[in-house]
This record gives structure tokens, sequence and C-alpha cells, in this order.
């Protein structure tokens, strides 16, 4: 329904089902998302929010390295995530706490990652979300893979690649899209655009009217979503999770939505935005929109927030005294994960790394007797 118009004309009409003010349009909503549903995910996104501020105190105090907010996108992560099978692969870059999370990596692997433990990228068994990517764009050429092989395999599974806006200019979003278009994978793109590539506006990133409408030179669809609006979000996204299991390929979902805090804790979004843009954009906040929208239906009120939130304030504690805890990973850990027979030049290194560290402890060792 929503994907077909976007087959083959330029459209830059937007997908919306919640309005800002909390309206629904009722002939737009999916039948599975129930009122009881849509609070459940909800309590998803509060408890993404709450855990997103925490990790970013957790780095302003120093027991956690560079971190990437997710306030302001979790609608379109939690909403576009409900969409998927378990089996399915999420493809993520950098600002995905809230996806990652929902598909099934616990959310202290997720803090060890930024505090820098190597067990923070070892997802638990059979859970299929890939590793962040900090280069830009390079992970969506490997959510084509995926999707690619599992295609080739006869694997009921698709690949969920989600990326930023500033993706879009990289050639591996070129590479990515192309490969998928021509080999018609089972693969979905979701470009969060939240308007800023780092620094970048994306008004002076690209020519195009919209991101979506680039899918339609590799041959698929494309398709512009209010990204704050979890509706909508789940609705494109099981669209286009249904025809990639069918077959018919890949579809590229535009999320048009906004980051609220810095491009990361090491940015300072305040000298390249105004703080008056930020406020222009506080009433499309997706979790103020579903507090309307579920205030109408009895579902909540700033009693039933606030008895929510000390609930999960339980919680995030115990996750964060649980992420600090964890053993500083061994250097046969850092080496090994990655391979099943380490090459040479790493077995080198490891070797190497491993005769410093042992040098090291002995020196302390000796400083320390000869101090005693």
């Amino acid at each position: 329904m929503f994907l077909e118009k976007y087959t083959d004309i330029l459209n830059t009409d937007m997908v919306q089902i919640l309005t800002p003010e909390g309206e629904l349009n009722e002939a737009l909503r999916p039948k599975e998302l129930t009122d009881e549903i849509v609070f459940e995910l909800y309590k998803k996104m509060v408890f993404c929010r709450m855990c997103s501020d925490r990790a970013l105190k957790m780095q302003r105090s120093g027991r956690m390295g560079t971190f990437t907010s997710v306030e302001g996108q979790e609608a379109l992560q939690i909403g576009s995530e409900f969409a998927l099978k378990k089996q399915d692969w999420i493809v993520p870059a950098f600002r995905e706490l809230a996806v990652a999370w929902a598909h099934g990596v616990p959310m202290e692997s997720i803090y060890q990652y930024w505090i820098g433990n190597e067990w923070g990228s070892h997802p638990p068994a059979g859970v299929h979300v890939l590793p962040v990517s900090i280069p830009v764009g390079s992970q969506m050429i490997h959510g084509v893979g995926l999707s690619w092989a599992a295609k080739l395999q006869g694997k009921d599974e698709i690949a969920v690649n989600y990326f930023g806006d500033g993706a879009s200019s990289e050639g591996d979003f070129h590479e990515a899209m192309n490969f998928a278009g021509v080999f018609k994978t089972p693969t979905i793109f979701i470009c969060q655009n939240n308007q800023y590539a780092i620094s970048t506006s994306r008004n002076i990133q690209t020519a195009s009217k919209t991101i979506a409408q680039k899918a339609l030179g590799y041959g698929f669809p494309g398709v512009l979503v209010d990204g704050n609006d979890l509706f909508a979000m789940y609705a494109v996204t099981k669209e286009a999770e249904q025809r990639a299991r069918k077959g018919e390929g890949a579809t590229l979902i535009e999320a048009y939505t906004y980051r609220f805090g810095d491009h990361s804790s090491s940015d300072d979004a305040l000298k390249y935005r105004t703080k008056e843009e930020v406020e222009t954009w506080r009433p499309r906040d997706p979790m103020k929109r579903l507090q309307l929208y579920l205030g109408k239906k009895g579902l909540w009120s700033e009693k039933i927030e606030e008895e929510l939130r000390a609930k999960f304030q339980v919680e995030v504690d115990a996750i964060t005294e649980k992420a600090v805890a964890m053993p500083v990973q061994t250097i046969d850990e850092i080496f090994d994960y990655t391979y099943a027979e380490l090459p040479p030049a790493l077995a080198e290194q490891k070797a190497y790394l491993k005769d410093i560290m042992m040098k090291k402890a002995a020196a302390a060792a000796q400083k320390g007797g000869a101090n005693a």
C-alpha cells in the first residue's frame, strides 16, 4: 500500500499515521498495533531513552568512552524492529542502542562496548545483530552480503541496514544499493535522516529532494516516512519485510527524524545549529506524541510515567553495575574472537603484545618488591 506509488515516480509525500498532536489516522492503522501493544512499545522507548541518558552520564564521569545518544530516534528503531522476525539480521551503524537491545542484545553488552570491553561485541547465541560499525556506510555492504547469502541458501532471513543520512553520500551506499537492486536481495535499508551528518546539514549534503528517491535509480522502492511516528515506521517496515520475504527485493526507507543531542559525546552541536532550531523539533518528540495518544486512551498519565521511570531506574542501575564490574578482556579475547584461525600477521602481533605486557608486569612486580 505505502510502497506501490514510490516505484515509478519521484514522490516526496511523507507517510504519517500518528500526528505530533497525537491524532491517529485509523484507516492506516496496522491491525497488529493495538493500544496495549503500543503502550508496551512506548515502555521500551522510555527504557531505551533512560539507558541512553545514563550512558551519557557515565561518559561524562569518565566511566565510558565516546557515546552516541539515541534521544529522539527511539520510535523509528523500536517501531521498525517490531516488524521483523527473530532470525532476521540487524546491521547497525553506531546509534542503534534501541534496535540492538530490542532484537536481543543485552543492554549491559551495549554498555560494555562503549566502555571499551571486547565482550560488548559478543551477542548471545542466536541473536542476529552485527557489531557496531564506526566507518561511515561500510555496514551496508555487510548487510547486503548477509541477505544475499540467505537468499542463495534458501533461508528465511532478511537483513536490515541502519545508517545515517551522511552515509548516503558514501560510495558504499551506492555499491550496496546497486548490488541489492541487481540481485533482488532481501534487504531493507533504513536511513535515519536526523538532519545532520555530524555537523553537515542535510540541506547541503545532497541535491536530491529526498534520500528515499535515490532508490529508484537502483530499481526498487524508496519511501519517506515520519521517523518520529511509531505507527508509520512499523507499517512501512512491515510492508518492506513482507516483499523481501516474497522475493521482491530491497526497499529504502528514509526515516525523517531529529537527534536532540550532540552527534556524540565528543561533539558540540551548538557550533553548527541553534538552540532555537532544537526547540522547534521538541513538539515532534516521538515520546511526547505517544504520550498524547495514550493519554486519550487512558493508558498514560504523569503518574504512570513516574511509576514507569522509577521501575526502570532500578533496572538501569543494575545494568550499570553489571557492565562496570565486567572483567577487562584478555589479550587472547581481543585477537581470537574475529577469526576461527588467527592469520600469521595477527598471531605475531598477539605474541608481541603478550611479551610487552609480560615485561611490564615483571617490571612492576620488581619495582613493588624494591619499595617494600
